[in-house]
Formats: C-alpha cells, sequence, structure tokens
C-alpha cells in the first residue's frame, strides 16, 4: 500500500534552516516566472525542507511536496498519465533514475549550468537526468579487530581470511544491486559472480537491517567489516546520544581500491583495482508531462548551485557533486583525498538484472 503525504512548503523553521538559508546566493537563473513547481521526492530528509524553501526564497516558486517510497512515487506517475501533476521526479540511486529512464517518465533538460557543474559520469548521457549529490560506499572495520593496512579493495572481501566477518544488507536493497552493476561494468559479469560467490561464505550472518544497523553490529562484534555508506556513520558521528557516540568511536572509514601512494605508471592506474571507490548519487529529473516545465529546470540549476551543494554536505553528510563545495566536519574526518570510480552511474540500472540474478545462484538473500 502506498503511503504518499502532501504538503506544501511556505516556511520552514529550526536552527538547521536558519543557518543553511543564510549561505545562500541568488543564481543566474532567479528571474524565472513565479508560479509553482509540484516535486515527487523519495528523499526522506527533513531536512530538506530547508533547501525547497531556500528556492521559493530566490524565485517566488512554491514547491509542492509528494512524499513517498520511490516504487510507489513511479507507479503513481505511471498511472496519472499525461494528467500527472508532477515537474520532478528526485530519488535516492542511479538505479531508480534509470527505472524511471526506462519508463520513458523523463525529458531532456539541455542547460550550461547543470552540463558545467555536474560531472559527466553523474548524469544522463542525453540530459534525462542529473546527480546532485554523492554517497560513497565504503568497508568500515572494527578498530579493535581489523587492521586497516590489511584492507585493500571490494574484490579482496571474498578472500577466505575473511571467514565470518562480513556484514552487509540483503542483495535486495538497491545500494548493492548498484554496487555489483559498477563492478559488473568494470570486472565483467563471470568476475563479479566469483565474487559475490566468495563475499556470501564470508558473512558474518545472514543479511539483515539496514546500513545503521551493520554500523551498529559491527561496534558490538558481531562481524569485523561492513560494506555501508558513509553519511550513515556521519549521523552517529554528529549525534547527542552518547551510546550514538560510542559506536561511532569504536568503527573505522576505509576507502577501497585506491591506487598506491607515490608516483604510479599511468597505464598501472587504469587497472581495476585501482578504479576508485563506488559512489552512488541522489538526483532528479524533469518529467515528461510536466505542467511546469521552466520551474522544474530552474529547480535543477538551482540544485548544481554552490548554496544547495554546501547543503547536501552540510545537511544529510552526502559529498556534493560540484567539486570544491566544502562537506561537513565529521564527513571530511574519514577523508577528503580519496579516489572515486568514475564509471558512469546509469550503468548501475543497466547492469542490475545481472545483479539480481547472480545473487540468487550464489545465494546472497
Amino acid at each position: 500500500m502506498s503511503n504518499l503525504t502532501r504538503r506544501s512548503l511556505l516556511a520552514v523553521g529550526g536552527a538547521t534552516a536558519a543557518l543553511t538559508l543564510g549561505t545562500w546566493s541568488r543564481p543566474r537563473w532567479a528571474d524565472a516566472q513565479t508560479g509553482e513547481l509540484n516535486l515527487y521526492s523519495s528523499r526522506h530528509y527533513n531536512t530538506d525542507n530547508a533547501l525547497y524553501q531556500g528556492f521559493t526564497d530566490q524565485t517566488g516558486i512554491r514547491v509542492n511536496l509528494i512524499e513517498g517510497g520511490a516504487d510507489d512515487l513511479l507507479e503513481r506517475i505511471k498511472s496519472e498519465g499525461d494528467r500527472s501533476p508532477a515537474d520532478i521526479f528526485m530519488t535516492v540511486d542511479a538505479g531508480r533514475l534509470w527505472r524511471a529512464d526506462q519508463e520513458d517518465l523523463f525529458t531532456p533538460v539541455s542547460s550550461s549550468i547543470l552540463e558545467g557543474n555536474i560531472p559527466e559520469n553523474l548524469r544522463h548521457p542525453n540530459g534525462h537526468w542529473f546527480g546532485f549529490s554523492k554517497r560513497a560506499r565504503v568497508i568500515m572495520y572494527n578498530r579493535d579487530r581489523v587492521n586497516p593496512a590489511d584492507l585493500s579493495t571490494y574484490e579482496d572481501l571474498a578472500d577466505p581470511k575473511w571467514r565470518g566477518q562480513i556484514l552487509i544488507r540483503s542483495s535486495g536493497n538497491i545500494y548493492n544491486q548498484s554496487l555489483m552493476g559498477a563492478m559488473i561494468e568494470t570486472l565483467g559479469e563471470g568476475a563479479v559472480e566469483d565474487w559475490a560467490e566468495g563475499l556470501v561464505a564470508n558473512f558474518a550472518r545472514p543479511p539483515e537491517g539496514n546500513d545503521t544497523a551493520q554500523i551498529r553490529a559491527l561496534a558490538a562484534g558481531r562481524g569485523g567489516l561492513a560494506i555501508v555508506n558513509t553519511y550513515y556513520l556521519a549521523r552517529l558521528g554528529n549525534s547527542e546520544d552518547p551510546a550514538d557516540q560510542e559506536v561511532f568511536d569504536k568503527v573505522g572509514v576505509f576507502f577501497p581500491n585506491q591506487p598506491p601512494q607515490g608516483d604510479l605508471n599511468p597505464i598501472l592506474a587504469r587497472r581495476p583495482e585501482y578504479r576508485g571507490t563506488h559512489v552512488n548519487i541522489s538526483g532528479a529529473g524533469v518529467l515528461r508531462n510536466a505542467p511546469n516545465p521552466d520551474a522544474a529546470k530552474a529547480f535543477l540549476e538551482y540544485l548544481a548551485g554552490s548554496a544547495a551543494q554546501v547543503f547536501f554536505s552540510q545537511g544529510n553528510y552526502e559529498y556534493p557533486a560540484v567539486e570544491g563545495t566544502a562537506i561537513d566536519p565529521v564527513l571530511a574526518s574519514f577523508g577528503t583525498l580519496f579516489k572515486e570510480d568514475t564509471v558512469n552511474v546509469e550503468a548501475y540500472g543497466s547492469n542490475s538484472r545481472q545483479a539480481v540474478e547472480i545473487s540468487d545462484r550464489v545465494g546472497w538473500i
């Protein structure tokens, strides 16, 4: 059953909003006509309210928000057809954006701002959708049980030396499907199936819970390693709850698949094991039947601007898509100079079927 809510965001209170909104600068397109924007979003972060209010303050365009699960929203958009009031579909994970695009729900957007600010690998090749924030899917380790010097790559997690050590959520989770999709793009389906088989053999327990649950289990010693997104740990690090701080202090962050420090032959640097850490996105696109296409384009350009980019990091501990943007101090404490895998994120969705089939064959529930 769908769990959808609707609200018009006319005002936002609280210290977070006041802090964030004070940093926003007026963009070049701020003279867009006033009116309304209908945003269908599966981002479930209350702090995003300040982000939308900033757009209204700058443009006079009111944001009407429909919230729900990504699959629920996509079904709603399809059922509404050409009468849909939706202007923007916004969600987390490139795999979900790919699914929407396969349903022919997006319309291409041509924008020098978006094409100039958003790296090519974080957007659809034809402008159907754009990534506005990143989340790195890293290896976290129990500081008392694992020496980070023993860690190297995602591929190494299939080594029998990690037997009984790996914590990870279900293969049905789209974050894991996207990680596998990226690996399939680089390593090939056969190699990824071999990896997944070894990974499953090293599980500390059957997959259960979300990323935060993996971190808590890791701190409790239920395993030595976990594959999770960085922003979940940053939330715990910024929490005022002593129990969360205790968990945070027991967990370390390792960015896999990094090239060796120092000079490296450019040919060697292109080897798959040095491709960089997997990153996923939160992104959005303008819908094909959008009744307010100009406002929708302006909203996307706003999300690619400096103020909104700072918000993504400060408000939800994500990495901004635009280079040079300051990030949250706790997030920065994990490391800021890591190499990212630059495979185009569209591959996460296009390889998702193979990822699911591999998971089924190796028994990753």
